[in-house]
C-alpha cells in the first residue's frame, strides 16, 4: 500500500509531458496504423529461421541477423548511424569456453563431488586458459548485498579475499521498508551478486538457485550457463576465477558435511545483523578454457529529426538481435537450434515496424529517432553496455529509450505492464496513451522477478537516460481470469531459452500490434514536446541524469599538439 501511495503521489506531482502538448497529432494516428501483423510475422520468420542457426553472437548466423535488420533500415531510407559512415557498430567479444567436470567438496563430516550440470553450473570468471579454485573457503555471506541506503551490510567488514562466497539468489523481501519488498532491485540480481564478490577480493562465487528466486527453472540456467560464454574485452579490476550455480538439493548435502541447515542459514540471512557464516568447508574445481574473440556488432539507424535545435537531441529505440546460437552435444533427431522466435526475433521486428510507422510520417519529429538492434544481451546486455559506453550522441542528449524485448503473442489484452512504473515521468504520457486504447496500465505483476534489470534498458538507465519498457499484459480479452498469467509461465517452463521457441502459427499478433503502436506513440510524443522526460526525485538513476545533462554544459578541453585527429 505504501508502494502504490507513493507512486500516486509520484504520479500527480510530476509534470506531465501529456497535459502540455497534443497526445496524439492526426499524422501520428494514421502512421500507427500502418503497423500490421503479417509485417511483424514476416520479419520473425526471417530472423527466427533455421538458416540463422539460432543467431549465436559471432556467428555466421549473427552476422545474417546483422545484415538483415541493415538492409530494413536501408529500405526505409534511415541514415546509418553506425562506424565509418555505415549501419554497423562493430566491437569485440571474447568468448570463453570452459570445460568443468566436478566440483570437490572437502568438509569435517566428510567429502562430495558435485557433477556440472546436474549439481552446478560453473563457468570461467578469467579471460585465460585456465580457472581454478584450489581449497577456497566457502563462506556463506546471506544475499552478498552492500547497501548503504538501507543500512545493509552481509559482509560485515570481513576479509573474503581468495575465499569461494556462497550466496542467496534475489534479495531480503519479508519487510517492505526495504529492498522494494517483493519488487527485486538491482540488488537481487545474479550480476550484481557477481561483481560485488568481486570487488571484495573473492576467488569464486555460487548462487543458490531455486525456480522461486531466479523466476525460472534450473533448465534456464543449463541452457544460458553451457557452451561458449562471452564478455567485452577485460579491462584492469577485480574478477572472480569461477563464477557459478548450484541446485538447492546440491546445496543442503554440501551443508550437512559441514554441519548446518540450510533453511537456519537463510532465516538468518533476512535480518540486518547477519554475519557471514564461514562453513568450515573448501571447494576446489579446475578446468580449461578455449578463449578466443569474436566480432559482432550493433546495428545503428538514424532518422534525423525537423527540428533545427532539438534534432541534436534524440529517442532512443532498442531491440537486442542475438539469442543463445546452437545446443551442443544434441542426439540425433534433436531439435538443437534456439531460434528465439519470441526472445527476440519479434522484438526486433516490433522495432522495425516502428520504424517504418516513422517513415510514413509526412514530415520527421522534431528529434531524431534512433534506432539500436543490439548484439549480445543473452551475454549479459554486452551490446546494450557497449553502445551505453560510445552512443553517437551523448547521453544527455538521448532523450529517452524505449526498449523492446519480446512481444504479446496470445491477443489483445486490457492492460499493458509498465516494468519500471513510479521510476520516471514517462509514466503519465505511457497511462494517456494506452487510455486512447482502451487500456489500463498496471505495474509489473511479476515484480519480483527484476525484469527492469535483465533487459537492455538497464544500460541506458544506468547512464542516466530515461526508460520504457514493457511487459505483455496480463488480462485477456475473451479469457477466464488468470488465463494470461498461466500462459506467462506455461511459456517460461517450456520454452523460455529453449529450442521450442519458435514461430508458430496460432500465434495471434493482434496485441503485439497494439503494443507497438503504443511504442511508436510514445516515441513520437517525445520527439514532439519541448521538455526532456526525467526520473522522478529520488530514483536510483536521477543522479546519473543529471550528470549527464551537466557534462553538456562544461566546456570541451582542446586537443594537445601532436595529438592524433
Amino acid at each position: 500500500m505504501k508502494h502504490l501511495l507513493s507512486l500516486l503521489l509520484a504520479l500527480a506531482s510530476a509534470p506531465s509531458l501529456a497535459q502540455r502538448a497534443p497526445l496524439v497529432t492526426p499524422a501520428e494516428k494514421t502512421a500507427a496504423g500502418t503497423i500490421d501483423p503479417d509485417v511483424l510475422r514476416a520479419h520473425i520468420r526471417f530472423l527466427a529461421h533455421d538458416l540463422l542457426e539460432g543467431r549465436g553472437p559471432g556467428t555466421r548466423g549473427d552476422a545474417l541477423g546483422q545484415a538483415y535488420i541493415a538492409s530494413q533500415f536501408e529500405a526505409l531510407g534511415l541514415k546509418p548511424a553506425g562506424t565509418d559512415g555505415t549501419f554497423f557498430q562493430p566491437f569485440d567479444l571474447v568468448g570463453v569456453t570452459g570445460h568443468p567436470q566436478a566440483l570437490s567438496v572437502r568438509a569435517p563430516l566428510g567429502s562430495a563431488e558435485l557433477k556440472f550440470h546436474e549439481d552446478f553450473i560453473a563457468v570461467s570468471g578469467v579471460q585465460s586458459p585456465e580457472a581454478r579454485l584450489d581449497a577456497s573457503e566457502l563462506v556463506f555471506v546471506g544475499y552478498g548485498i552492500q547497501a548503504p541506503e538501507y543500512e545493509w551490510d552481509d559482509f560485515k567488514g570481513m576479509d573474503v579475499r581468495g575465499k569461494t562466497l556462497l550466496i542467496l539468489n534475489s534479495d531480503p523481501e519479508d519487510d517492505p521498508r526495504i529492498f522494494g519488498g517483493r519488487t527485486r532491485l538491482w540488488y537481487g540480481r545474479w550480476d550484481y551478486k557477481y561483481e560485488q564478490a568481486a570487488k571484495v577480493g573473492a576467488a569464486g562465487a555460487i548462487i543458490l538457485h531455486t525456480t522461486q528466486s531466479a523466476g525460472y527453472p534450473w533448465q534456464v540456467v543449463q541452457s544460458s550457463w553451457t557452451g561458449e560464454q562471452f564478455e567485452l574485452p577485460a579491462t584492469t579490476g577485480p574478477r572472480l576465477q569461477v563464477k557459478a550455480w548450484t541446485t538447492e538439493d546440491a546445496t543442503r548435502r554440501v551443508l550437512q558435511l559441514a554441519g548446518r541447515d540450510l533453511e537456519t542459514l537463510r532465516a538468518a540471512a533476512q535480518s540486518r545483523d547477519f554475519q557471514p557464516v564461514p562453513l568450515g568447508v573448501t571447494v576446489s574445481t579446475r578446468f580449461a578454457n578455449e578463449v578466443r574473440r569474436r566480432p559482432t556488432a550493433n546495428v545503428l539507424a538514424m532518422l534525423p529529426g525537423s527540428d533545427a535545435k532539438l534534432s541534436n537531441e534524440v529517442v532512443l529505440y532498442s531491440a537486442h538481435h542475438d539469442h543463445l546460437g546452437k545446443k551442443e552435444g544434441g542426439k540425433p533427431g534433436e531439435d538443437t537450434i534456439y531460434n528465439g522466435a519470441l526472445d527476440n526475433a519479434a522484438g526486433v521486428s516490433a522495432m522495425l515496424s516502428v520504424a517504418r510507422a516513422y517513415r510514413s510520417l509526412p514530415k520527421a519529429p522534431r528529434r531524431s529517432i534512433l534506432f539500436a538492434a543490439v548484439a549480445a544481451e543473452e551475454q549479459g546486455l554486452l551490446g546494450s553496455q557497449y553502445l551505453a559506453e560510445h552512443p553517437p550522441v551523448p547521453a544527455g542528449r538521448i532523450a529517452a529509450n524505449v526498449n523492446i524485448d519480446g512481444a504479446n503473442i496470445h491477443g489483445r489484452t486490457r492492460d499493458i505492464t509498465v516494468i519500471g512504473l513510479g521510476k520516471s515521468n514517462l509514466d503519465a504520457v505511457i497511462t494517456a496513451l494506452a487510455k486512447t486504447q482502451g487500456r489500463v496500465v498496471k505495474a509489473d505483476q511479476l515484480s519480483d522477478r527484476g525484469f527492469f534489470y535483465r533487459s537492455d534498458q538497464f544500460n541506458f538507465a544506468r547512464q542516466g537516460i530515461p526508460a520504457a519498457y514493457f511487459g505483455s499484459g496480463m488480462d485477456f480479452i475473451g479469457k477466464p481470469e488468470g488465463w494470461g498469467r498461466q500462459q506467462r509461465e506455461a511459456w517460461e517452463a517450456k520454452h523460455y531459452h529453449q529450442p521450442s521457441d519458435e514461430l508458430r502459427a496460432d500465434w495471434d499478433m493482434s496485441g503485439a500490434v497494439e503494443d507497438a503502436r503504443l511504442f511508436f506513440l510514445l516515441g513520437a510524443h517525445v520527439a514532439r514536446v519541448p521538455e526532456l522526460p526525467r526520473w522522478n526525485k529520488g530514483d536510483e538513476f536521477e543522479a546519473a541524469r543529471l550528470a549527464a545533462l551537466k557534462a553538456l554544459e562544461a566546456p570541451r578541453t582542446p586537443p594537445s599538439e601532436g595529438a592524433s585527429k
